[in-house]
């Protein structure tokens, strides 16, 4: 269990919350809108409604404490570039904050940020990789040239090993993982048989996953 600061309580903060209320996490969260820290209280440790830009208020909850803080404003830059800002000079161990272009994420690095995401950028790629095309059932960006997808079993690998395909010498992809019927098979070995019923999680360069799997 980790003890987090959520600064922003927007659509994306509040999934964040949400996701961080799931895994048992301790969570303090912040907003200066009064009906979105009342909503948010049932799913949270704690929240307050503040200025995250007041370094009065910021000091009040006591930075130090937490191990990770995510500034989720949305649609002000100026008062998230503050107070990432001020979490990093108060001494915040791990500060995570949210932009929506490049430009925002070179200011946010510069000013404190340990790490920047896009989540609407984000989104937008994952929902364009996974509707291109009926066999893509999820995919997972690593980073600008890595990727995790699950697609359905290509038909020329049915009754086929691992072995028997070569796969990771013929597509410089590797195989992680079979689901069938909903359950995750991770014990791939070099013998085992494909079927129809089951699909693959792969990984790999992102190019060499669109050459394998016509993605």
């Amino acid at each position: 269990m980790k003890s987090v600061l959520l600064i922003g309580l927007g659509r994306f903060g509040t999934n964040v919350a949400i996701k961080l209320n799931e895994l048992d996490h301790e969570v303090m969260a912040i907003d200066c809108n009064e009906e979105r820290v009342d909503n948010i209280l049932p799913i949270v440790t704690n929240a307050q409604i503040g200025d995250s830009t007041n370094e009065d208020f910021l000091e009040s909850l006591g930075i130090e404490n937490y191990d990770v803080c995510f500034v989720a404003i949305a649609h002000n830059f100026q008062s998230a570039l503050e107070t990432t800002s001020l979490l990093k000079e108060m001494g915040a161990r791990l500060v995570i904050s949210r932009a929506e272009s490049d430009i925002q994420k070179k200011f946010l690095l510069r000013n404190g940020a340990d790490a920047v995401v896009f989540p609407e950028a984000q989104m937008a790629r994952w929902a364009a990789m996974r509707y291109s095309a009926d066999h893509i059932l999820d995919y997972i960006e690593l980073d600008e040239g890595h990727s995790i997808v699950e697609v359905s079993m290509p038909r020329s690998w049915v009754g086929k090993t691992p072995g028997q395909l070569d796969i990771r010498r013929k597509h410089g992809v590797n195989v992680l993982a079979l689901r069938r019927n909903g359950q995750m098979i991770m014990n791939i070995q070099a013998d085992t048989v494909f079927t129809a019923d089951c699909t693959l999680l792969v990984l790999g360069e992102t190019r060499a996953l669109r050459r394998a799997f016509d993605i």
